[in-house]
């Protein structure tokens, strides 16, 4: 059963406008920060003695295309102390970037790093901020709804889904020769 969040101590140390509460569907309370508060935000989340988020067990992306703004970045938090958890989301325009949250928890880093290759949010100030499932020359961020789709396979609902057993000893076969050289 999920915890109740009480949001007096965001209100209490952050400016006005520095995040609004969305509701969620999903009953984790919900969070919506400008670019610029985010780091801030983060920082009051981690450190504040009532919330203690210390954890940031996600950071995702989620292409609206062709709505504006464009994307939405979401960080998922996790109390251990507390428990509890909640969501940061981000709401950016096409080439609006957002500062790395890598120097508030460093499990970012390789999240922001997967966001950036897949989507092509900048993350500023990021320290390593480079192609992590790619090729490093890949070009384009495949996860973008805009992204052009290269192979075109027709779906091919009449063949069986499994392997025959041959076809199952033949490629068990072949990848112990490919081990062996």
């Amino acid at each position: 059963m999920p915890t109740k969040f009480a949001m007096p101590p965001l209100a209490e140390a952050l400016p006005a406008g520095a995040f609004e509460v969305v509701p969620s569907r999903d009953e984790i309370p919900t969070i919506v920060v400008p670019p610029g508060e985010l780091v801030n935000v983060c920082r009051l989340l981690r450190d504040h003695p009532s919330l203690r988020f210390n954890v940031c067990l996600d950071v995702t992306c989620a292409d609206i295309f062709p709505r504006q703004p464009r994307f939405h970045v979401v960080y998922h938090l996790v109390s251990t102390d507390i428990p509890l958890t909640m969501r940061v989301r981000v709401i950016l325009d096409e080439g609006q970037e957002v500062p790395t949250i890598s120097t508030v928890w460093a499990s970012a880093n390789w999240q922001e790093r997967e966001v950036w290759d897949l989507f092509g949010v900048v993350f500023t100030g990021h320290p390593q901020l480079q192609r992590l499932l790619t090729p490093d020359d890949w070009e384009g961020h495949p996860l973008r709804k805009d992204y052009p789709v290269q192979v075109k396979i027709p779906v091919r609902t009449y063949e069986p889904l499994q392997l025959t057993e041959e076809e199952f000893r033949a490629n068990v076969e072949a990848d112990r020769r490919e081990r062996r050289h």
